[in-house]
C-alpha cells in the first residue's frame, strides 16, 4: 500500500522546479462520551436535593411513632380528622378564589398597561418584573400597615369619628388572606400576558376598529383568543403557588384560617406529630403535582 500524499502549491523548491510532497497527518480520533455520563451530575443533584428528602417524607408518613413497621394508620387517622378536611377545603377554595381574582385583575391591568398609553406606562411594566422578586410576607406586612387593627385606615377612622376602634378587621379572616394572595400573585399573571400582548399584531386591532367593532368586542374576539395560552400558564402557576402558600396565612394572623401548609407546621412544630405532618405534606404534594400534570395535558392538547 502507498502512503497518502498531499501536493503543496507554494512554489518550486526542489531541483528543476519539482514540487515536494509531504505525508498527510494521521486523522485525530476523539473518544465519544456516552450521553448517560453527562446526565449523571444533574440527576445526582436532583436526587440529593429533592428526591431523597421526598422519599424520607413518604417513609415517615407510613411509619407510626409507636413502631411496628410500615403502616397506613397515619393516613387513616389524618383522613378521619375533621381538622384535615377543613384545612383541605379551605386550601382549595382559597387557591381557586385567588386564581380567579388574579386572572381577572391581571388581565384588566395588563390590558391597560399594554394598550392604553399613559405617562409612566413602561416604568409600571418594569415594576411588574421587580414585584415578582418580592417575598410574600412583605406584601402582607404592607396590608397590615394599611388595614390592620392599628393600621392607617383604622387610625384615620378613629381620628375623624372619635370612635375607640376602626371598622377594618377583615385581614384576620379568610377574606383578608384572599385579598393578600390576589395582591401578591396578580403580577405572576400579568407577566406572561404582557409578553403575549407585545407579540400581538396591532394591525388586527386597527382593522377590527375600522370595521366598527367596539372596545369590548375587540377584546373578546381579537385580544382574548391570543391571550388564552398566557392566561392558562399564569393561572396554573398561581393555583399551584396558592395551594402551597404559607407566609401570607401566617403573617396575616388569621388564626381561624388553617390551610394544608399551616396544618403541616402545626402538626410538626407545635404538636411534634411528624407522621401526621408528613401525611398532610404528601397530600399537598400529590395535589400540586396532579394539577400541574393536568395543566400540561390540557395545554398540550390545546397547542399552547
Amino acid at each position: 500500500m502507498t502512503a497518502t500524499t498531499v501536493t503543496t502549491t507554494a512554489g518550486p523548491t526542489g531541483p528543476a522546479g519539482s514540487t515536494p510532497t509531504v505525508p498527510a497527518p494521521a486523522p485525530t480520533r476523539y473518544r465519544s462520551v456516552p450521553a448517560w455520563v453527562w446526565a449523571l451530575p444533574p440527576v445526582a443533584v436532583l436526587a440529593l436535593a429533592f428526591l431523597y428528602p421526598l422519599a424520607l417524607v413518604v417513609q415517615q408518613s407510613v411509619t407510626p411513632d409507636d413502631g411496628g413497621g410500615l403502616s397506613l394508620d397515619p393516613y387513616a387517622d389524618v383522613f378521619a380528622s375533621e381538622v384535615f378536611r377543613d384545612a383541605l377545603t379551605t386550601t382549595v377554595w382559597l387557591a381557586v378564589g385567588s386564581t380567579v381574582g388574579c386572572l381577572v385583575l391581571g388581565f384588566v391591568l395588563a390590558l391597560v398597561i399594554a394598550f392604553v398609553p399613559f405617562p409612566g406606562g413602561k416604568a409600571v411594566a418594569r415594576f411588574v418584573d421587580v414585584f415578582l422578586s418580592f417575598p410574600s410576607f412583605l406584601i402582607t406586612l404592607a396590608l397590615l400597615f394599611i388595614y390592620g387593627s392599628v393600621g392607617m385606615a383604622n387610625g384615620l377612622w378613629t381620628d375623624v369619628t372619635g370612635a375607640a376602634d376602626g371598622p377594618f378587621h377583615f385581614l384576620t379572616t379568610p377574606w383578608g388572606v384572599l385579598l393578600a394572595e390576589i395582591t401578591y400573585f396578580t403580577p405572576f399573571v400579568m407577566r406572561p400576558l404582557l409578553a403575549a400582548f407585545s407579540q400581538l399584531d396591532t394591525g388586527q386591532l386597527e382593522v377590527a376598529s375600522s370595521l366598527g367593532a367596539g372596545p369590548l368586542r375587540v377584546i373578546r374576539q381579537v385580544i382574548l383568543p391570543e391571550a388564552l395560552p398566557a392566561l392558562a400558564a399564569g393561572g396554573s402557576l398561581v393555583l399551584v403557588m396558592c395551594l402551597n402558600e404559607f407566609g401570607i396565612v401566617l403573617f396575616t394572623g388569621a388564626k381561624d384560617v388553617t390551610t394544608l401548609p399551616m396544618l403541616v407546621y402545626s402538626k410538626a412544630i407545635l404538636e411534634s406529630d411528624y407522621p401526621a405532618a408528613c401525611v398532610v405534606a404528601v397530600v399537598n404534594i400529590a395535589i400540586s403535582v396532579g394539577l400541574y400534570s393536568l395543566y400540561r395535558v390540557v395545554s398540550r392538547r390545546a397547542g399552547a
